[in-house]
């Protein structure tokens, strides 16, 4: 599936906590947009195993709840911790228009420089960068076919405490029309993080058609890492979610595709 799957394979040594300043390009950070906060945090935290803190909990700064990708999320803005470790973020939508829809974050030293190269390689920028607060600053981007995607540019908060382990982010998969356009694209932006020396990627490309139906939009799918996939597709189904897709196999993993009970689509991945 992804075109640099072969890189996917992990050692027990990936599962420490990320660095704290990872390549430009690097997947640091997902959130999920939710129009009902609450009935998210019982959802993945049973799912997961997640714990929640409210924005300006646990030392947090007051204005921590303005990070979601498409709008300001003011008191409806949680963390989640895996372990006592972030790993995502819920918010809530200011405005019903606006997709449920989980978003991935790339890291980046200099939004606005980035911003300018996204422009320039074809892509749009959705929401220009701006800070939050003392956490850092982000932009909503979108790629030449419309797959929208965030970038972050850390302060306060440096993204992810915990990945490539059970209940937390392990992969981000780009489905597309055009996977060699997207290299192109992706690799200009991202050149190091994707094809540079050492370079250990949470970041595919894939056609579209290999899993949805063709008149699914390009779009970006968050993946999670479980130890029993069965068993979360269980949970996912009691709790109210939905499968989208049955299991396949991929080059980096079994994955499975569903949604939360509020419609939500991400990836389950199995190692």
């Amino acid at each position: 599936m992804a075109e640099n799957g072969a890189s996917a394979k992990r050692t027990s040594s990936d599962s420490s906590p990320s660095p704290s300043v990872p390549r430009e390009g690097v997947p640091c950070w997902v959130d999920a947009q939710l129009s009902d906060v609450e009935a998210g945090r019982r959802f993945y935290g049973e799912l997961f195993g997640w714990t929640f803190h409210d924005a300006g909990e646990a030392g947090e700064a007051d204005d921590a709840g303005r990070t979601g990708t498409a709008g300001e999320a003011g008191e409806g803005f949680v963390w989640a911790r895996l372990d006592g470790e972030p790993v995502a973020a819920l918010v809530r939508k200011t405005d019903g228009r606006m997709p449920t829809v989980w978003s991935v974050y790339f890291h980046t030293p200099d939004a606005r420089a980035l911003a300018g190269r996204i422009r320039a390689g074809g892509g749009q920028i959705v929401t220009p960068p701006h800070p939050l607060g003392t956490l850092g600053t982000t932009a909503l981007a979108a790629d030449p076919e419309g797959a929208v995607f965030a970038l972050w540019q850390p302060d306060g908060h440096t993204g992810f405490g915990r990945r490539r382990v059970p209940g937390a982010f392990a992969w981000a998969e780009l489905y597309t029309r055009d996977t060699e356009a997207a290299n192109v694209f992706y690799g200009d932006l991202f050149h190091d993080a994707l094809f540079g020396p050492e370079a250990s990627p949470d970041f595919g490309r894939a056609p579209v058609t290999d899993v949805f139906a063709a008149e699914m939009p390009p779009h970006f799918l968050v993946h999670f890492l479980v130890e029993d996939a069965e068993a979360a597709l269980g949970t996912v189904t009691r709790l109210g979610g939905r499968v989208r897709v049955p299991p396949f196999e991929t080059s980096y993993g079994g994955v499975a595709v569903v949604s939360d009970d509020q419609g939500a689509s991400f990836a389950l991945l199995q190692r």
